[in-house]
């Protein structure tokens, strides 16, 4: 199969879709598919090198510092018409989503969508334009039941995300759950941690760890709030992002300079022994559809404390195979729970992201490529004998 991913953000920028489009991505060129990346331009300096990449031209998001805007008007028809596509695959539901619609369109192909990011909750945020809560979350929610309605089918990554998109838009044709998955022969337990403690300078003391980036919307304050209740053990955080400066004097406000690390950036290849120097993995997000990070971490056999909200509600089974919390005082309990954990709730959080791996979350997807084919071709005949 022949298939296209057009998403608005992609490399060199490094968030949960970035990776999500990656990992399917590989899991479908291991299945012997052929895929191509359509995405926004960062510039000479910053493109990858790979030659299934199109490249359109860009320019820098003033709100979002990494993050580019497609500026062209142009559905680029003739590249993607010359690829002799089976299907389009869009990732997100701004710019690129549209070019993927009218691409579709011209192409006579089915466009799928996945649903990776609540945002009526990052517009409020980041739109130049301010516009009242209410009102706003009303407008996006119109515009995203508008590209919904129009696609052959919308990918949630979980079944809590997939009501919560059902429960606002009762017209899309097609809405299946297929989580993005996660590579378990890369996050695995058992792996050394010694090089990763020295080459980052960390202690011997109990690790609770945050990776992904740092933005308002993963409320990674709350984690360190609770550091401050948990004198045996320290926080590290592993990502960049624009509330790294803001979250850096927060840790000095508090005095915790000794008990909060920031990596910064972590390599791919560090990423799975970053897991292993650490005893817990924490996420305080309400706003996550998936949560890769945390599969990542079940899959290295950590134990992980929760936000009770949205994604980590179809994943995390509160005692059993992790822990939930609502709030600050539950966030620090949550985690002094997951340092005591058992075997048992370690075995169990790995039972659960053998569930979700990256193979499956292909297999799954293609079938859902092959349903959606389907459907277009016998609509298609059905149009074609009625005339």
């Amino acid at each position: 199969m022949r298939i296209a991913m057009l998403s608005d953000s992609y490399y060199p920028s490094r968030d949960g879709v970035v990776t999500s489009i990656a990992t399917i991505r590989r899991s479908l060129e291991s299945l012997g598919h052929e895929v191509w990346i359509v995405a926004p331009d960062p510039g000479e300096d910053l493109r990858t090198e790979d030659d299934h990449v199109l490249w359109i031209r860009s320019v820098g998001f003033r709100m979002y510092k990494g993050y580019y805007v497609p500026v062209l008007p142009s559905a680029d028809y003739s590249r993607m018409h010359a690829l002799d596509l089976d299907i389009l695959h869009v990732h997100g539901v701004a710019t690129m989503t549209i070019r993927g619609l009218v691409l579709a369109h011209y192409l006579k192909i089915p466009v799928v969508m996945t649903f990776h990011t609540m945002v009526e909750e990052l517009v409020q945020r980041y739109s130049p334009v301010k516009i009242p809560q209410g009102r706003i979350k009303t407008l996006v929610w119109i515009y995203l039941n508008r590209i919904m309605k129009k696609m052959d089918a919308v990918i949630a990554p979980t079944e809590a995300i997939g009501r919560e998109i059902a429960g606002h838009s009762p017209d899309i044709r097609l809405l299946r759950a297929i989580p993005t998955g996660v590579n378990t022969s890369v996050f695995r337990p058992g792996l050394d941690k010694g090089r990763f403690i020295e080459k980052y300078g960390l202690g011997d003391d109990k690790k609770i760890i945050f990776v992904g980036r740092l933005s308002f919307e993963k409320e990674i304050d709350m984690a360190i709030r609770a550091i401050r209740d948990l004198g045996c053990a320290s926080l590290i955080v592993a990502g960049t992002g624009p509330q790294k400066e803001e979250l850096e004097e927060l840790v000095r406000k508090l005095g915790l300079e000794d008990r909060v690390k920031f990596l910064g950036f972590v390599p791919d290849e560090d990423l799975p022994y970053a897991y292993a120097a650490a005893d817990v993995a924490i996420s305080c997000s309400g706003f996550e559809t998936q949560g890769l990070s945390v599969l990542e971490a079940m899959a290295s056999g950590l134990p992980c404390a929760c936000r009770n909200a949205r994604a980590f509600t179809s994943v995390i089974r509160d005692g059993e195979n992790g822990f939930l919390f609502d709030d600050e005082e539950g966030c620090t309990e949550a985690i002094k729970k997951a340092l005591d954990a058992g075997e048992d709730v370690i075995e169990s959080s790995l039972a659960t992201a053998r569930e979700y791996s990256a193979e499956s979350s292909a297999e799954r997807t293609l079938e859902l490529y092959m349903d959606v084919i389907k459907a277009k071709k016998k609509k298609r005949e059905e149009k074609e004998c009625s005339i």
